[in-house]
């Protein structure tokens, strides 16, 4: 699906996704990410399967308010274990599916929000 795209030309914004994939700046992007308003970068987990705590526990460094985690198409969501490191340091956690994930995240960045998100396809 194709998202409108907002008047934030210095920051990311995600531009389009489908199943498999995500568009940040019209970037196109397969497999597990992590995307920042300054950044993108690849994150270990290929499925949710995969996550683990040390997974999480690597977000710490880049000092997020929040966290939003897509599962796809369907909501899945992980055991609070995982992502304890996050909530004892009060860094909340929401997860969505990946089409609000997209959308939820370009708002946030608008809105000057240090926001992370979190994308997995499976």
């Amino acid at each position: 699906m194709k998202l409108h795209q907002s008047k934030v030309e210095h920051l990311n914004q995600i531009t389009a996704y489908d199943q498999e994939s995500v568009d940040v700046n019209q970037q196109h992007y397969v497999g597990s990410l992590i995307v920042l308003p300054d950044a993108v970068h690849p994150w270990r987990p290929a499925q949710f399967a995969d996550l683990q705590a040390q997974d999480f526990e690597l977000l710490l460094e880049y000092q997020p308010e929040l966290i939003l985690l897509g599962t796809g198409s369907a909501i899945q969501f992980p055991h609070p274990r995982l992502y304890a490191a996050l909530s004892a340091k009060l860094i909340g956690v929401d997860v969505m599916g990946t089409g609000a994930l997209c959308r939820t995240f370009n708002v946030l960045v608008a809105e000057d929000r240090r926001v992370l998100a979190l994308v997995l396809h499976s």
